[in-house]
């Protein structure tokens, strides 16, 4: 018989709480633990496999034969399959030292790797993605994301005047927070889109919009009406950011950037910083996202303003035009040409 909660114990249920917390939090650290043996042990095992190979000049059947014998002796554990014997030695290969594998590698896992692994040649870059994966925690489908997307290559490339009018360390992080250009390949507008029409169509794909901009922005709102004197004013996009601890307002634009955006913007900024800003709150932030820019222009056209304001690009996946649509072949038609070629190859 199960007795009535209210015979239990004063200080009962915050006891549960702390317990639950507890037991949560340990079974993240077993689970992190877990992985960071794994890969150490797929890194240890890629290794002599590399060595005897480079030593003795064995060939890929002895990989072959040993995903046998290891499946043999360990039916419990998977992952000894010939081809992840293989993604082992690629692995130890490409990451000689130890240490970076210990301090990086071993934090994510075994299948963020291996995207590392087949998806760029660089270990610079592998590195890179991989301390980001670790300090947002990416999914492997979003690490892969931001790879295709050249995430490494737009991170921290806007322009700005940050070094100027924001405060250190302030301004260190938003430069390296802001992207150039700004990938919205999630979207599919016309050549005729308007300011009205990009802005619709990323507050409806906001999640994927939310994912572009970066972990830390939330989203406030769109058409956000600021009453200034006896006028309304509606800012495109207002966000807030919460490592930053400020806002950070978005102008879009569909056309080149010219220097009266940089006015407006600013203008903007002190009506934000005067009716929405909290005492506690750093200086908001203005990001101009427009179709494409002179960097020329950008530059004196920010250089004598004293509030913080970036200016990036975008890129918009365009719609094709239904003439060319309906010349396009169906995904049926493509699944059966790759069934012919694949029987041709067995042949």
């Amino acid at each position: 018989m199960v007795k009535s909660s209210s015979l239990l114990p004063e200080g009962y249920t915050l006891l549960l709480s702390e317990l639950k917390e507890r037991i949560r939090t340990a079974q993240i650290r077993a689970a992190i633990a877990v992985n960071r043996e794994l890969v150490m042990l797929y890194w240890q095992i890629g290794r002599m496999i590399l060595d005897r190979q480079k030593a003795a000049g064995w060939g890929a059947k002895v990989i072959d034969q040993l995903s046998k014998d290891l499946q043999r002796e360990f039916p419990e554990i998977k992952g000894f399959s010939s081809r992840n014997l293989k993604y082992m030695r690629a692995f130890a290969e490409a990451y000689p030292d130890l240490t970076i594998v210990q301090e990086v590698l071993a934090q994510i896992t075994w299948y963020h790797n291996l995207a590392l692994l087949e998806k760029l040649k660089s270990t610079e870059e592998r590195l890179w993605y991989a301390q980001q994966t670790v300090n947002n925690g990416w999914s492997r489908n979003v690490l892969i994301l931001q790879i295709e997307t050249r995430l490494h290559e737009r991170q921290g490339k806007a322009m700005t005047n940050f070094d100027r009018t924001l405060p250190k360390p302030q301004s260190d992080l938003a430069n390296s927070l802001l992207k150039n250009p700004y990938s919205f390949d999630f979207l599919s507008l016309g050549r005729e889109a308007q300011e009205r029409d990009l802005e619709n169509a990323l507050v409806a794909h906001i999640r994927d919009f939310l994912l572009e901009l970066g972990v830390g922005f939330a989203f406030v709102g769109n058409q956000y009406r600021l009453q200034v004197g006896n006028e309304d004013f509606y800012i495109d996009l207002v966000f807030y950011h919460l490592k930053l601890r400020c806002y950070v307002i978005i102008d879009l634009k569909m056309t080149e950037f010219t220097p009266e955006m940089s006015g407006k913007m600013s203008f903007y900024l002190a009506a934000v910083d005067d009716l929405l800003r909290h005492p506690d709150d750093q200086p908001s932030i203005g990001l101009i996202l427009c179709k494409s820019k002179s960097q020329t222009i950008v530059e004196y056209a920010l250089r004598n303003i004293n509030r913080p304001i970036g200016v990036s690009t975008h890129e918009i996946w365009e719609s094709l035009p239904d003439t060319l649509k309906s010349s396009l072949p169906s995904i049926e038609q493509l699944e059966l040409e790759m069934e012919t070629l694949d029987e041709i190859g067995d042949r």
